[in-house]
């Protein structure tokens, strides 16, 4: 939205003309609708499948930028991108579910993160056709660009269908066989015997018969009846870190990225173009995470980049100060540009793909596609108040708009480093064991997982895949 947003007739024709408000309303209504999708998403994807749900996800997202490529006031545009939101929250809430569940445990924070190198591929696309648009006048402006993201919308609907159903989903539907097929495809070559496909299709089937003792829990029992899964403490984790992702600035950034380099001391047409290749380094940060996301860890990943995004976003603070911009335009203005550049790029490193990946991970098979919803729940609040308080605070407090965000990298480090275990080299069924601890500090849970090993309530299968098994005893663990 950041080219629509400064269309000329878009402004004029929606009545948003000095009106900094509504101008941030327009874009955040759009979350409102993804936090409604998902919610029904995640139901619907745990009746009618993963693919399923991607291909009636992407069907509603087409009627919705149909209905915003022909808006004709403010009411229309509105219910328009709410629209568009509910396909976009179906989405949001299965697409990393769908790839957590077939990728490999070893490399599953790999495939996630590839997922958003292409995402931002897209953001790149959608960013360089709205500039190019902008030499043009009148309502084609940007009513192309919003119609143009119906093309990968028909290409989605019709490709995912020659990808094969999530394995979980279908053995947690009985159907074993085809379960077992898409296993052994996975993991085996196509051989459904090879050990590695019998070990995880026993894991699943395992797992989810013990789900199954305590029933599928609803939206609301997910938040607040505790069992022995600990379920409530995955959903406030889920929801809490993707509200914390958006409180570290990207929206700021990346959706309103002209007013910021505005801000910066540049020229309209330089602003713009400065934002087009802002998002190209924020492409290029993505394909980090792809080699060191399972190396390195989800705890660290965020860790590191806390720091170094809080540093940057303080630095354009300092460096956007009116008092000091003044005294030499040019090169404080260069060097606001350069970190703000520096900080798109470490968080398409750190804070884009984990807390997409990491609710994927927490979530017990029975409740995953509903743990993406409430993940996606948490994405839509934090966006929707970002998008919202940003205008005004941009045209109110300037400069002092990075050094708060800025402010909250840094609040982020002790709530990650104390709340939030390690998750990469485990399979969905050893996180279960996990994250059902007491204890909700990391290092209290730690002490609780080894001494339930040193009792023998936690087994190994072998060192090598480290198989879990959690024994009767562990069935009356009281949350």
């Amino acid at each position: 939205m950041s080219g629509v947003n400064i269309s000329p007739d878009y402004v004029q024709i929606m009545g948003l003309e000095s009106n900094e408000a509504l101008l941030g309303g327009v874009v955040a209504v759009y979350y409102a609708g993804t936090l409604i999708g998902a919610l029904i998403g995640g139901w619907v994807g745990d009746k009618i499948g993963r693919i399923r749900t991607i291909i009636l996800g992407s069907v509603i997202a087409m009627v919705g930028a149909a209905l915003q490529t022909s808006a004709q006031n403010i009411a229309w545009m509105v219910c328009s991108r709410i629209i568009t939101g509910v396909g976009t929250g179906h989405l949001n809430a299965i697409v990393p579910v769908w790839s957590a569940e077939t990728s490999h445990h070893k490399s599953r924070g790999a495939m996630l993160a590839m997922e958003f190198t292409l995402n931002i591929f897209g953001v790149v696309v959608a960013y360089w056709l709205a500039y190019g648009m902008s030499f043009l006048e009148g309502g084609i402006r940007w009513r192309f660009p919003i119609a143009f993201q119906i093309i990968p919308l028909i290409v989605l609907a019709f490709g995912i269908s020659i990808f094969p159903e999530s394995p979980r989903w279908l053995l947690k539907k009985g159907r074993n066989e085809e379960g077992l097929d898409i296993l052994a495809a996975l993991r085996g070559n196509g051989d459904p015997s090879h050990p590695d496909v019998v070990r995880e299709y026993n894991d699943i089937l395992t797992t989810i018969k013990e789900e199954e003792k305590e029933g599928e829990p609803g939206y609301i029992s997910m938040l607040f009846k505790y069992d022995k899964l600990n379920i409530p403490r995955r959903v406030h984790l889920s929801v809490w870190l993707q509200i914390i992702q958006e409180l570290t600035g990207i929206g700021v950034i990346t959706v309103y990225a002209p007013q910021v380099f505005a801000s910066a001391g540049f020229s309209t047409s330089t602003s713009q173009l400065l934002s087009g290749v802002n998002n190209v380094t924020y492409m290029i940060g993505t394909l980090l995470p792809v080699f060191t996301l399972d190396r390195w860890g989800r705890r660290f990943t965020l860790l590191y980049g806390a720091v170094a995004q809080g540093i940057s976003l303080i630095l354009v603070a300092v460096l956007t100060k009116p008092e000091i911009m003044a005294t030499n335009p040019a090169a404080y203005g260069s060097g606001a540009t350069f970190f703000i550049f520096m900080y798109t790029c470490l968080f398409g490193m750190t804070w884009l793909s984990v807390p997409w990946l990491y609710p994927c991970e927490i979530f017990p098979t029975k409740v995953r596609a509903k743990g993406g919803a409430w993940n996606v729940v948490g994405w839509s609040i934090g966006n929707a108040l970002v998008m919202e308080i940003t205008p005004p605070m941009i045209a109110g407090i300037g400069w002092i708009t990075f050094l708060i965000f800025g402010a909250f990298n840094f609040l982020a480090i002790p709530v990650v480093y104390a709340l939030y275990p390690e998750t990469s080299n485990k399979t969905l069924e050893e996180l279960d064991v996990v994250f059902s601890t007491r204890s909700l500090l990391v290092w209290n849970a730690e002490k609780e997982l080894a001494e339930k090993r040193k009792n023998g309530e936690i087994e190994y299968h072998d060192e090598k895949h480290k198989s879990l098994d959690v024994n009767e005893s562990s069935k009356d663990f009281n949350a």
